[in-house]
């Protein structure tokens, strides 16, 4: 199984029920947990007073082998129950068998006293209430005081498939077993697990086999295979030819969108413009063709558009950013001569905008053209867009993103701090390299240039859409404080070097 796979609860389960019934006992599983965690500790801390959080599951008996491990290597450690020894039952039950209940306390926010760390064990990834009144209030202490605290699989308050949080104390380290799981990636998750170790317990090598796993985390490894090759005889027309609409008001963003088109690799890249706005554009773009769209109006521009579509060498469109300037609701035109051309079509900004009203008739065009597209609406267009989906069982971003894709047909990258881009087959990727800085205007218009240039060289769509969430991440990771979006399609040479060197 793919080490960037990221299981459900019920996946995690099943990968140790299918180890268990191969021969290893699940007490040996846990005590190798526990071991784990007490070894990610020791390797990172010196030896100082702890108090280790158990709560009635295996997540607590997992804390309970890490309390004894602790123990045995000369740490003061007390342990703090949520329940009585008694109350442990399975594999859990067997690790209780180690304590006395006399030295134990109950958890209560007077057992952190003297503490110089704090083990939370209380609840797992499978957790689904809210904490109870006591488990919240003395997590709620170790945050007040400061405390440095290790989760065990997840911190207990964050619902493992969801990332979504009901009360838990931000952890330093979070020690997880075998793979990941989404809370790991998916805000607010994320930012409450501080450093992620994946730890081998000795599940089935082959485990494969018996879980399909649909989400993974975004890296290289899912799409470096399908980069498009670069031949010695090669010429441009046959590494793609990016077609950027550019509005006739807002021309910095679709600039933006065009010169990372080109920097990503696309062998030529034009900006299609109303003829108003032609000298604005020529004047700033050099390697940038600029073609001009005859009329004013969306009728007209939309005819010629689709002319200028005739080009049978033009292989990916754009339309969106800056597309509305003068046009109002007109760009919907347009976006039905994109998606009429039979070219892989990359809706962005307005063109999303455009169908706040009637999002219908854009997914009905959408699964009538039968070519890749793919949208990237950030959270406010989002909303708009599929307003439906706020009543999902679960509203959290990995659920919200598939439904979407399965329901417009498109790709889709819902974009943040933890992007998710999903198939409508109900694959997806989570991205976690994207710095803050990336929180900037025209960033969104330079990630949707970058998902053309791919996909004019003819990468696949949720491949050329994750590698470009990807880059665009180590463009501004790169570059670091004081980031704009005129920065990033300079950068991305250095992004593509990086990504070429290891590949």
């Amino acid at each position: 199984m793919e080490r960037t796979a990221l299981l459900t609860v019920a996946e995690m389960t099943r990968a140790d029920q299918v180890t268990m019934e191969s021969g290893t006992p699940g007490h040996v599983l846990m005590d190798r947990a526990g071991r784990a965690v007490a070894e990610a500790i020791m390797a990172r801390w010196t030896a100082r007073p702890v108090v280790v959080l158990c709560g009635p599951g295996n997540n607590g008996g997992d804390g309970l082998v890490t309390a004894r491990c602790l123990t045995e290597e000369g740490w003061p450690v007390r342990v703090a129950l949520l329940a009585d020894l008694s109350a442990f039952q399975g594999d859990a039950a067997l690790q209780a068998r180690h304590w006395d209940a006399a030295s134990c306390v109950p958890v209560h926010p007077d057992a952190l006293m003297g503490a110089g760390l704090v083990v939370d064990a209380l609840f797992g990834a499978g957790l689904s209430r809210p904490l109870s009144e006591v488990a919240a209030r003395t997590l709620h202490a170790v945050h007040v005081a400061g405390l440095p605290l290790v989760a065990v699989d997840v911190p207990s308050g964050v619902f493992g498939d969801t990332g979504i949080d009901t009360g838990a104390a931000k952890a330093l380290l979070t020690v997880t077993f075998f793979r990941k799981k989404p809370a790991h990636v998916l805000m607010p998750g994320r930012a409450l697990c501080g450093e992620v170790v994946v730890a081998d317990i000795g599940l089935r090598a082959d485990l494969g086999e018996f879980i399909q796993a649909e989400a993974f985390e975004n890296t290289p490894e899912h799409w470096r295979a399908d980069w498009p090759s670069s031949a010695v005889d090669q010429h441009k027309y046959q590494r793609g030819h990016a077609l950027v609409y550019g509005g006739g008001v807002m021309t910095g963003a679709s600039r933006l969108s065009a010169r990372a088109a080109a920097r990503v690799g696309a062998g030529l890249t034009t900006v299609a413009v109303p003829e108003s706005a032609w000298a604005v554009y020529a004047a700033a773009l050099s390697s940038i063709m600029v073609r001009p769209l005859a009329g004013q109006d969306a009728v007209a521009l939309s005819a010629s558009m689709r002319e200028t579509l005739h080009d049978a060498r033009i292989s990916a469109v754009l339309v969106g950013p800056g597309a509305a300037g003068g046009l109002a609701r007109g760009v919907r035109s347009l976006v039905e001569v994109a998606l009429g051309s039979g070219r892989p079509v990359v809706l962005d900004a307005d063109a999303l905008t455009a169908f706040e009203g009637d999002p219908e008739a854009l997914f009905t065009a959408i699964k009538a053209v039968r070519r890749p597209v793919v949208l990237t609406p950030h959270e406010g267009e989002f909303s708009r867009l599929f307003p439906t989906a706020r009543a999902l069982p679960s509203p959290d971003k990995l659920s919200r993103a598939r439904w979407a894709a399965r329901h417009s047909g498109a790709v889709v990258v819902l974009k943040g701090a933890d992007t998710v881009i999903a198939s409508p087959e109900g694959l997806a990727l989570v991205n976690t390299n994207a710095p803050p800085t990336l929180a900037t205007a025209g960033a969104g218009d330079v990630l949707a240039g970058v998902i053309t240039g791919l996909l004019a060289q003819g990468m696949d769509a949720l491949k050329a859409a994750s590698a470009a969430v990807w880059l665009h991440g180590e463009a501004a990771q790169a570059f670091g404080p004081g980031l704009i979006a005129d920065d990033l399609p300079d950068l991305l040479p250095g992004a593509l070097r990086q990504l070429l060197r290891t590949k």
